[in-house]
């Protein structure tokens, strides 16, 4: 059957058609479709983990007991699941066990651009890389097969552009077989208790698993050789292929499936029928590094940038200053037109439970101030929708660093001594993640300051996945609902407080109390997002006794729309979340037929 499915939708119809039986993710940009499309086949388990770590846990006790198990997750989430990820290097598979790492160039929705390819080196496991949802599908399926052959977990990269372009998936009819691998386990130490005197062990069955690998490569069927012009040869993989066969149509290519551990002859052989050679690739100069390291000359990096996404554009001015091409007629710009679309600056959503905790942080900013010229207070922040607070016009973020680190950030900042007071922000999906762990160190070591967590009930920024917090599972039945106030308290925080997101006059009085505390204060700030809320409340207008003053405008509401005489509300936008109304000093904000 032929389907038209994007990467990571193809990614999940392999995994299943390959049986997998256990899949674990956390949700994150360009990733999270690849378990969200799992979750659909009843016969898989597929949970939305706590966080990547405990995914690769669960993927990995699964293949343990024989069965095929994957855990997907973006570049940036691989450095959270890393100490397991290498564990189950050393420790080997008995089920075939993939890893999927969405790598994000051009950081389209992170805070790097990482090359997860390196990961594959550093661990001492293949690295498969598709080009398109075609190869998504089939290379997850190989992958597993290449796991069990091999005894190793498999690592599997793509980008963003592979993730979310769609093109067409010729796939099987056939269910698969989910009980092909039936859950045994057998004691074996020496294999999966890496103790020292194991794990010296294990070591070298890697490195001889690795020149095994080399060997299979060089015969490997989906490394393909394109035949070309003599005068260029070029080597490249993932999506960077496409790039490349459209700038160099008369090039000869080698292009790689698995670009970790390198087929050595294979590049040998290539190399030896072209007068140059180049490497096309995203990111680091990962495969030229190892060709030079065989002894190969080749070309790249030098001239291709090593930061941001590729495209053709890019690649085809790289090749123009570098002499690769020198046929001008063959040189035309995809660019249609140089002018650029009007900027659009990044905002909450009319009617997010964010915005008042962020406007009420910005005005005790203010009412706090102890040094001439900065803020009174410090706003250490996290991964999610609210790291907007960041952008004017509340400009009250000053630290994002990864999952969980602001709360921690918090407490080092406290320890150094400033004057400022110190909030951390952080979300309730990032709190389940790798909060508790920050606030539970807190406790421990007598940290104050104050902690406000951010209770929308659900994992908004990447797509409204639930968690543990919200009491759903990945396959929509209901859970077990963790609750937040228990966590708290459970931990230790004895100053904790919940408190409505839509009352300003009550986040404000709750908030000057946990800030004027001498202790650790947790303020649990809850309310619907707004994507997702059920609020039907009439929308709301501005009627005659408006003065212009603005206020209302400072809460960044895009449903607020100021003209060159007066203010206005979007009636299409407005959900009548009425933080608008609570604070206009005229009462000139009214419902819709008042």
């Amino acid at each position: 059957m032929k389907k038209i499915l994007s990467g990571n939708e193809a990614l999940a119809l392999g995994a299943y058609h390959a049986g997998v039986k256990v899949a674990a993710a956390y949700p994150g940009t360009p990733s999270t479709e690849i378990l969200e499309n799992i979750a659909c086949y009843p016969a898989v388990h597929a949970e939305w983990s706590t966080n990547e770590k405990v995914a690769m846990e669960v993927a990995m006790g699964a293949c343990y007991v024989g069965v095929r198990a994957m855990a997907s997750m973006k570049h940036v989430g691989l450095n959270v699941a890393s100490d397991a990820f290498l564990a189950s290097a050393g420790t080997g598979v008995r089920g075939g066990l993939v890893v999927i790492s969405a790598d994000d160039p051009g950081m389209h929705s992170s805070q790097n651009e990482q090359d997860n390819r390196l990961f594959a080196r550093l661990a001492e496991v293949p690295l498969v890389e598709p080009a398109d949802s075609q190869e998504c599908y089939q290379y997850v399926q190989i992958a597993f097969q290449i796991s069990e052959q091999f005894d190793t977990p498999v690592l599997l990269r793509t980008t963003t552009r592979i993730s979310h372009s769609k093109s067409v998936v010729s796939a099987n009819d056939s269910e698969p077989e989910i009980g092909l691998h039936q859950p045994v386990f057998a004691a074996e130490p020496e294999k999966l208790v890496m103790l020292p005197q194991y794990a010296r062990k294990r070591h070298p069955i890697a490195k001889e698993r690795i020149a095994r690998l080399i060997k299979y490569g060089d015969i490997f069927l989906y490394n393909i050789e394109i035949s070309g012009d003599a005068a260029l040869g070029i080597i490249c993989s993932g999506i960077a292929f496409h790039y490349a066969r459209e700038v160099f149509p008369d090039a000869g290519f080698l292009k790689l499936a698995i670009t970790y551990p390198l087929p050595e002859n294979l590049i040998r052989e290539f190399a030896s029928k072209y007068k140059k050679l180049i490497v096309v690739e995203e990111l680091e100069p990962f495969i030229e590094e190892r060709i030079r390291a065989m002894g190969i000359c080749v070309n790249g990096k030098e001239h291709i940038p090593v930061t941001g996404e590729l495209n053709t554009d890019i690649l085809r001015e790289s090749a123009l200053k570098a002499g690769w091409l020198v046929d001008y007629r063959k040189v035309i710009s995809s660019t249609s037109s140089n002018q650029s679309l009007p900027a659009r600056p990044p905002l909450f959503c009319p009617g997010c439970p964010h915005t008042g905790v962020f406007f009420t942080l910005c005005t005790l900013a203010a009412r706090k101030s102890e040094i001439p010229g900065k803020p009174g207070l410090v706003i250490t922040g996290d991964i999610g929708c609210y790291t907007l607070g960041a952008y004017p016009p509340f400009s009250a973020m000053d630290t994002c660093g990864c999952m969980g680190a602001g709360i921690g950030q918090a407490q080092g900042m406290g320890w150094a001594g400033i004057k400022q007071k110190i909030v951390a922000v952080i979300g309730d999906s990032t709190f389940m993640h790798s909060g508790i762990t920050s606030l539970a160190n807190a406790v421990y070591n007598n940290s104050n300051g104050t902690v406000i967590v951010l209770d929308n009930g659900t994992t908004a920024m990447t797509g409204h996945q639930p968690h543990p917090a919200s009491g759903v599972l990945a396959n929509g039945r209901k859970g077990q609902k963790i609750e937040l106030e228990a966590v708290v308290k459970g931990i230790g925080v004895k100053n904790s407080f919940v408190v409505d997101a839509f009352d300003l006059k009550g986040l404000r009085t709750i908030l000057r109390n946990a800030l004027d505390s001498p202790e650790l204060s947790v303020v649990i700030v809850r309310g619907d997002c707004a994507a997702v809320s059920k609020r039907t409340g009439k929308s709301l207008r501005v009627n005659e006794a408006c003065d212009g003053c603005g206020l209302c405008l400072r809460l960044g509401c895009q449903a607020l729309q100021k003209n060159a005489v007066s203010i206005g509300i979007d009636a299409t936008q407005c959900i009548s979340c009425a933080l608008c109304q609570q604070l206009c000093p005229k009462k000139a904000i009214v419902p819709v037929g008042e």
